[in-house]
């Protein structure tokens, strides 16, 4: 039973150092990309050595994976969770749209878009990143749609609304924000967004999306 306690604290320690790391790992890649997060440069930023460091992690490309779930999770906890209290439809879809330009202006990542810029780093360049990238990027997209959806079936969008083009359109004013505030920090790119994004949520809903748009 001592020997069993004894692992069990060295396994906690080893998580906690974990952690420690993947987050250093999310600011550096955040700084400087996941192509510039290397075991060497993570090492000058912990402390640690390189041998520590790839007893955590293999090869660079482990890292900038665990580096990905790591961004995620903050993502889920900044943006995701909050909105999830809010009511399925374009109130939950608006929530989510705020959530994710308060964390832009907030500087949560200091990239901006954390998975924004890596898409941009490995669009065009295949493998696990590439892949689980896609997958992030597709599974936010498809958290938009589905409440643009269930809007729909709840009436609040009109019947000839296509939540695909919709979210298109939103995202494209996101994206823009986010790029403007990244290139001339400028502070009314928030203000700007959300109006467009309401103004663009109003044309499409009804009476009753109206209302959930307000509330």
């Amino acid at each position: 039973m001592k020997n069993a306690g004894a692992k069990s604290a060295l396994e906690q320690q080893g998580e906690e150092t974990r952690r420690g790391i993947l987050s250093a790992a999310v600011e550096c890649a955040s700084r400087h990309g996941l192509e510039g997060l290397t075991i060497g440069h993570l090492a000058k930023e912990t402390g640690m050595s390189k041998s520590g460091l790839f007893a955590h992690f293999g090869s660079k490309e482990d890292l900038q994976m665990a580096t990905l779930d790591a961004a995620l999770r903050i993502f889920l906890k900044e943006v995701v969770e909050p909105a999830m209290d809010r009511e399925g439809g374009l109130a939950r879809l608006i929530a989510l749209i705020d959530g994710w330009l308060s964390h832009i202006e907030r500087r949560v990542f200091a990239c901006g878009c954390f998975f924004g810029q890596s898409s941009l780093e490995f669009d065009s360049r295949p493998g696990r990143v590439r892949d689980r990238i896609v997958n992030l990027m597709i599974n936010w997209r498809d958290l938009l749609e589905s409440e643009a959806r269930r809007a729909k079936v709840k009436r609040q969008l009109a019947p000839k609304t296509d939540p695909r083009q919709l979210v298109f359109e939103l995202a494209g004013m996101m994206g823009q924000a986010n790029l403007e505030w990244q290139l001339f920090c400028d502070e009314e790119t928030f203000a700007r967004a959300q109006a467009g994004i309401r103004a663009r949520l109003r044309e499409s809903a009804t009476p009753s999306g109206r209302k959930a748009l307000k509330a």
